[in-house]
């Protein structure tokens, strides 16, 4: 299975892409969710899996997630996987499928449900933008804007922890009482 390793060889590869539907998909998300970070990631990256190929030359929904799973987190991942269309995802992207779950945990089955249950808006969300940019003619600026973005979520996903940072990059405001999450 292919995993993308790097910001850098992320973006070499979205610049290998045969158009700018994700880039309109992911202006449209910044545009209508603008503290969702790993979202409008997810409309950059929705299609990915154009752009990577196994040895037989298929690419599955639940493979492209994968493969960036480990550099930008679970829920951007899951966020991807999702939104394919219903019956694209294949044989390697189904649960149980070998390879296709590489974080199992004894509660993994529940904790996976229950995220996806809690994202099941935010991917309507992405659905609904990946259809109105492939129909919009927008001008969605130019991929390096992206990378900022990329190497934040990233950071995060390093840690481990939740991506409070991708939410909330400075925390709260100084003599705010909006206490920061994971913090007293």
């Amino acid at each position: 299975m292919p995993y993308v390793a790097s910001v850098l060889e992320l973006m070499e590869l979205l610049h290998g892409g045969p158009d700018d539907q994700g880039l309109r998909t992911a202006a449209l998300l910044r545009r209508s969710h603008p503290f969702d970070k790993e979202l409008q990631l997810a409309g950059l990256l929705h299609d990915i899996g154009r752009l990577l190929r196994l040895s037989d030359g298929t690419v599955t929904v639940g493979v492209a997630a994968e493969a960036i799973r480990p550099l930008l987190g679970r829920r951007v991942a899951r966020l991807v996987r999702l939104s394919g269309a219903p019956g694209e995802e294949g044989a390697h992207g189904e649960e149980g499928a070998p390879g296709a779950r590489h974080d199992a945990e004894p509660d993994a089955d529940t904790d996976a449900d229950a995220a996806a249950e809690a994202d099941s808006e935010a991917v309507a969300t992405l659905r609904h933008a990946r259809d109105s940019a492939a129909a919009a003619d927008l001008d969605a600026g130019v991929l390096e804007d992206w990378r900022p973005l990329l190497d934040l979520v990233a950071a995060g996903a390093r840690r481990g922890g939740p991506a409070r940072n991708a939410l909330d990059p400075l925390g709260a405001p100084r003599g705010s009482r909006r206490p920061v999450r994971g913090r007293p």
